[in-house]
């Protein structure tokens, strides 16, 4: 489940919405109706979304500036 706030609500009550994702809420913020971005509970330090369509989940912080194996780069264009 999810709350959901227009643009204008989520200039104005920042902080609120920071609680309610701090506490686990799922933030969604639409414009005319339409989501257009999620505020939800950060990740425990450490743990890095990189390609999060795909489904990839880095959790070696310290390895996300290394260049992508010749390999690696294929699967993530899809070829």
């Amino acid at each position: 489940m999810y709350v959901e706030f227009n643009v204008h609500q989520a200039k104005t009550q920042f902080s609120k919405l920071l609680d309610l994702a701090q506490e686990g809420e799922e933030v969604v913020i639409v414009r005319n109706g339409k989501p257009v971005a999620e505020l939800v509970p950060a990740r425990k330090k450490g743990a890095l979304m990189l390609g999060a369509a795909r489904g990839t989940l880095l959790t070696k912080a310290d390895d996300w500036w290394k260049p992508m194996r010749e390999q690696d780069l294929a699967e993530w264009y899809g070829r």
